[in-house]
């Protein structure tokens, strides 16, 4: 593969001069709105997010230690372990609507790790919906014995997922890696065929497979004595509901990835408007990451019943704090009285 000169690019933002006062006026209105748009998501969907991983891990990981050990929470605990990553490499967005400023080859490190929970959680993710269709149309023996052995699949996830990210971080550009630039986790100045890749493993590939399963689930006839269509997602809304999420925020920050491509081969850097665009599919990214993990925890049973225990027991010890202080209260009065 023969090297690029990404010398050229640079930011609009940071290089192309303003001509205009109304040019000035919607260059400091969209630099407003990406900074409290970020400054929404660390407040908000960070500590809801994280808050949701933490209780998915101690509750997955308080079961499989009592023994109840299913295929469906080791897959779940993986994809939730990809989306922390996820939302700890997102505090890089803290500067926005400035870049972080680093060495290419230090740039080029933190994309290996952002792609690889990207890739991680996208590949784990139809991991678990593949197990789940095949829950419901019993495959053969060889394929069933694959199936019952979450373990191994998750490691065949983790091998595929670091030769993509190790590939993606190749792209990246092996030249000036000792300069400094704005680096974003998808740096700008990586060559056309990372985001070419990117898209078409992180994106396209596990959206047609995604496809695929739910045509699957919803024309094939199932089986004599299966449950129907409706009770099979009522059992597992969680995974679903998460698949409708990721699908939406990934395509629009794929659309804007994609685009970005096209910018490259026609040797432009675009507009203000197209960063602006760009800045917004990347928080709107990890906003899905946050959001994976809380529908994880709210609707999948193990979790849903966890939380529900916990409520119950605060209750009862509220109650019961409240019924002594009255107790308390009570005592004191008639020993006054007396």
């Amino acid at each position: 593969m023969t090297s690029h000169n990404m010398t050229w690019i640079s930011y609009p933002s940071k290089s192309q001069p303003f001509t205009s006062q109304e040019e000035i006026e919607a260059f400091i209105a969209s630099q407003n709105i990406l900074s409290r748009l970020m400054h929404c998501y660390i407040a908000f969907f960070v500590p809801t997010g994280l808050t949701a991983g933490i209780c998915i891990l101690i509750i997955f990981i308080k079961n499989y230690l009592q023994n109840r050990r299913q295929s469906l929470d080791l897959l779940l605990l993986h994809f939730t372990i990809s989306n922390i990553i996820m939302i700890f490499l997102s505090f890089t967005v803290i500067t926005r609507p400035d870049y972080l400023t680093a060495t290419h080859l230090a740039c080029s490190v933190l994309s290996f790790f952002f792609n690889f929970g990207y890739f991680n959680s996208q590949y784990g993710f139809i991991l678990t919906l593949l197990t789940l269709l095949l829950e419901r149309f019993p495959p053969g023996t060889a394929l069933s014995k694959a199936t019952q052995r979450p373990i191994l699949c998750i490691g065949l996830v983790l091998a595929s997922t670091f030769c993509l990210s190790l590939t993606e971080a190749v792209l990246v550009g092996t030249d000036n890696y000792q300069l400094e630039a704005r680096c974003q986790l998808d740096p700008l100045f990586a060559w056309p065929e990372y985001e070419i890749v990117k898209f078409t493993f992180g994106f396209a590939i596990p959206s047609l497979l995604q496809i695929l399963c739910f045509a699957v689930l919803l024309a094939k006839k199932a089986p004599a004595g299966a449950p129907a269509l409706q009770q099979h997602i009522r059992t597992y809304p969680a995974v679903y509901a998460t698949s409708a999420t990721m699908f939406i925020c990934r395509l629009f920050y794929n659309v804007m990835v994609l685009f970005r491509t096209t910018l490259k081969l026609q040797r432009s850097i675009g507009t203000a408007r197209n960063e602006f665009v760009m800045n917004i599919a990347e928080i709107v990214l990890f906003c899905e990451s946050c959001a994976s993990l809380v529908v994880v925890l709210c609707f999948h049973k193990p979790c849903k019943d966890e939380v529900v225990k916990v409520i119950q027991r605060c209750r009862r010890t509220t109650s019961a704090n409240n019924h002594l202080e009255i107790s308390e209260t009570a005592t004191t009065h008639q020993s006054g009285s007396q």
